[in-house]
């Protein structure tokens, strides 16, 4: 019997390390239900220095298909790349805002995550995790079908901002609405993406994986006979295996935002999802390994000071039929 409770105590233990308790917000609609990690500098889900902390998207189901989740092995809140959903990171000529005006030790920003502080380094580091000096301050609120966020961050060497982006559902669709207003002395230059990290009912990245595309796209990397353009497709003609990786910039669009319209779907599972900008994409980039397939696509703002940008993304999910 003493044996039997170690045992039960030691799992319950591993099971709660295992699955922290984290803050985090659940909306939903007659067709959606999304779980949705909520920003916090002490116990949030994602803590690195990457990507922007809010509207992490846990998980969501339309029609009794997945689309998000934990697509990782190694879990590790401050890891770059710990985290999941449609996320976004902004990049100001491939570095943190400010990166390349600071000295060592002075602070840079990373929209949606704060001010920084720069190491002595040679380059800016992307995939790794700086110390977070000021997080600036977060208000959150929320509505049934709707979660905002809303960050505040002063001035840092010149940056200031309020950020602010909402999640709302709208029948089969949710919407990224954003909003950035420059509060500081210096002009805010940046280009951000959805990374997405789409699982499509958990399915292997394989031959039931496509990605349709407006245009005719133009791979400018090697996709090493795992995949291949198909007309306006990217189609996979083997299933990934763990460590295999499809990777390339993509070519072709056009400078109106019609062509920020990406379908990716799964036709064994059936589950379907079209992304759509109402800005032009300045990049397109495609990542997939075996447990996620993530069409990246980059636009570029330019804020002065005292001036707002606005953009919008949507999500609209469907039902993919046999042809």
């Amino acid at each position: 019997m003493l044996t039997w409770l170690i045992f039960c105590l030691t799992l319950g233990a591993f099971r709660q390390a295992a699955a922290p308790a984290v803050p985090d917000a659940s909306i939903s609609n007659a067709e959606i239900r999304a779980r949705v990690y909520l920003p916090d500098a002490q116990s949030g889900y994602y803590r690195g220095t990457r990507f922007d902390w809010s509207g992490v998207v846990a998980s969501l189901e339309w029609h009794g298909h997945s689309y998000f989740g934990k697509w990782f092995d190694r879990y590790e809140a401050t890891h770059h790349d710990a985290i999941t959903g449609p996320v976004e990171e902004f990049l100001s000529n491939g570095a943190g805002l400010g990166y390349d005006e600071a000295r060592p030790g002075d602070s840079f920003v990373r929209i949606g995550v704060g001010a920084v502080r720069k190491r002595d380094e040679s380059s800016y580091q992307q995939f790794s995790t700086y110390e977070i000096v000021d997080p600036g301050k977060w208000t959150i609120t929320k509505g049934s079908d709707w979660v905002q966020f809303v960050h505040e961050l002063h001035d840092t060497n010149g940056y200031a901002y309020v950020y602010r982006k909402k999640l709302r559902l709208v029948g089969n669709t949710l919407v990224l609405e954003h909003e950035l207003k420059n509060t500081g002395r210096k002009t805010i230059a940046t280009s951000v993406y959805e990374h997405n990290f789409y699982m499509l009912d958990g399915q292997p990245t394989g031959p039931d994986s496509s990605i349709q595309l407006t245009f005719e796209p133009r791979a400018t990397g090697a996709l090493e006979g795992l995949a291949d353009v198909h007309g306006r497709s990217i189609v996979y003609l083997k299933e990934l295996q763990p460590g295999q990786t499809v990777q390339t910039d993509l070519e072709g669009f056009g400078t109106s935002a019609k062509d920020y319209d990406i379908q990716v779907e799964n036709r064994r599972s059936g589950a379907g999802v079209r992304q759509t900008g109402d800005r032009a994409m300045s990049k397109l980039h495609l990542w997939s390994i075996r447990t996620t397939v993530c069409p990246e696509a980059f636009i570029d703002l330019r804020i002065e000071p005292g001036t707002t940008s606005t953009w919008r993304i949507t999500y609209d999910f469907y039902q993919v039929h046999s042809s």
